[in-house]
């Protein structure tokens, strides 16, 4: 029988421990995790916001899009450049600098005059949300070992999974409520309260930890990475509106060939400097495979939320509080199994992970089946008992599938590789998106539409259950 996920890594001696890495972890995660659920609900909360928006300031199509895509666009370009600044100046450091930008940008979002004051806050969060990111992933996996990392990381997909799954309710409760007559705004001002509070805790809850060497900037490096990764998102965010015109191929084409010559930039820096990103990490086995598994995750995790929502709301009437109480289905199942996943893996290994994708799969399965039946009159809650499996499944795979990437690497590349793990989980979501869009839209109706969508997202999560059997069986 498979042993527990590789959660346990060798302590290292203590002149290669990181900063800080016999300090205190009290406060820790409650910090670190707000800055998580923060990220999480500005995701998901703007687009129960559109509609107001649109009223208010009078966006039109584009800016509308641009206030959704340009926070993704931003966090993607500039998670693996972050985690390097990290490992070089601190993560703490950094991290803090992170929640001050976000809580400032979301002021901003807040008090927008115009759509492109919105758009251009939203960019400003996604650059600092990316700051934020592979520092969570970093301080969890070097401040805490064994067990106890493997209950942080669980409590790091529980805030995420939580964000994802009760944004839209949050949202439509915000704006349904109408505090102080903000409207849509109150989504956004909402996190100066929460930001200043967690600010606050920083230097007293947060033990500092960076690479002991200092590791460089490597500016082509970060050149050639952010281009790339903006050449490849900007596409699959815009593509499908626009009918996939010829910028987008050509777009597409030129990240792939940036993305070629930054590994091989890498490559050849390692021997010479000091790489963005080692390429020594994925001689890892657990970092190599997992990345596979999260890129497989990812690609239907997203764009499931999507397809769901475009359901019950254009396809069934729903407004956004009424859609945000149907997704509570998930979450129930979601709190069932992400609190006790950890546990789940140190009985069962690698093969809990595989475990959810089986159980998202017959989730899905159950949705396709339940909007089959329920046609475009029957009742939107014969979804629930598939949501409810689908959260199970999610519960059990989030946070193991984390923790099995970090956990070979060591302390001096968590940064780097935090900032890769982040950077696949992103750009994942907006393939998935585009992907599914493409799916979605080709149908006649809004149920075969939801149907068909179901069914390709369970094929990948299939395809995660196979990855997961590529996994190390025992601790690294």
């Amino acid at each position: 029988m498979s042993t527990a996920l590789p959660t346990r890594t060798a302590a290292p001696k203590a002149r290669q421990a990181p900063t800080g890495a016999g300090s205190s972890t009290r406060g820790l995660l409650p910090v670190v995790l707000t800055a998580t659920f923060m990220t999480a609900l500005d995701v998901f909360v703007v687009n129960v916001a559109v509609p107001s928006v649109q009223a208010d300031l009078g966006a039109g199509p584009a800016a509308v899009q641009w206030v959704i895509a340009g926070f993704s666009l931003a966090l993607a370009a500039g998670l693996v450049t972050a985690g390097r600044l990290g490992d070089r100046y601190g993560r703490r450091r950094v991290f803090a600098l992170g929640l001050a930008l976000f809580t400032l940008a979301s002021a901003g979002c807040g008090l927008a005059p115009t759509a492109a004051a919105l758009v251009g806050a939203r960019v400003a969060q996604g650059l600092a949300a990316a700051l934020m990111g592979p520092q969570v992933l970093a301080i969890l996996r070097t401040a805490f070992s064994g067990a106890a990392q493997a209950r942080a990381f669980a409590m790091y997909g529980l805030t995420m999974g939580v964000g994802a799954v009760f944004g839209q309710l949050i949202g439509g409760v915000l704006i349904r409520a109408d505090l102080f007559g903000l409207d849509w705004r109150s989504c956004f001002l909402i996190n100066l309260p929460v930001g200043l509070a967690a600010l606050a805790m920083v230097r007293r809850c947060l033990p500092e930890s960076r690479a002991p060497q200092r590791p460089g900037l490597d500016p082509v490096g970060v050149l050639l990475v952010t281009v790339a990764l903006t050449g490849l998102v900007l596409p699959l965010i815009q593509g499908r509106e626009q009918g996939w015109p010829l910028w987008t191929w050509l777009c597409l084409a030129g990240s792939v060939a940036l993305l070629a010559a930054f590994a091989v930039h890498q490559h050849r820096t390692r021997a010479t400097g000091s790489p963005l990103v080692d390429t020594r990490l994925f001689r890892t086995r657990s970092f190599a495979a997992g990345l596979l598994a999260q890129l497989a995750f990812w690609l239907g995790q997203s764009s499931f939320f999507l397809v769901l929502a475009l359901y019950l709301q254009p396809g069934r009437g729903l407004d956004a509080l009424g859609a945000g109480l149907v997704f509570t289905a998930i979450g129930v199942g979601y709190l069932i199994t992400s609190t006790t996943a950890h546990r789940v893996a140190a009985r069962l290994g690698r093969q809990a992970v595989a475990l959810g994708g089986l159980l998202m799969a017959a989730g899905l399965g159950l949705l396709g089946l339940a909007a089959h039946a329920a046609g475009a009159t029957g009742s939107v809650w014969w979804l629930a008992p598939g949501l409810f499996v689908d959260g199970l499944g999610m519960g059990l795979v989030i946070a193991p599938v984390t923790s099995v990437v970090l956990a070979g690497v060591e302390p001096q590349l968590a940064g780097s590789a935090a900032g890769v793990v982040a950077t696949v989980q992103q750009v994942a979501g907006s393939l998935g998106i585009a992907l599914i869009g493409i799916v979605y839209y080709g149908a006649a109706d809004p149920a075969a539409a939801f149907g068909r969508s179901v069914a390709v997202l369970a094929v990948l999560e299939l395809l995660l259950v196979g990855l997961v059997q590529l996994l190390p069986r025992r601790a690294a």
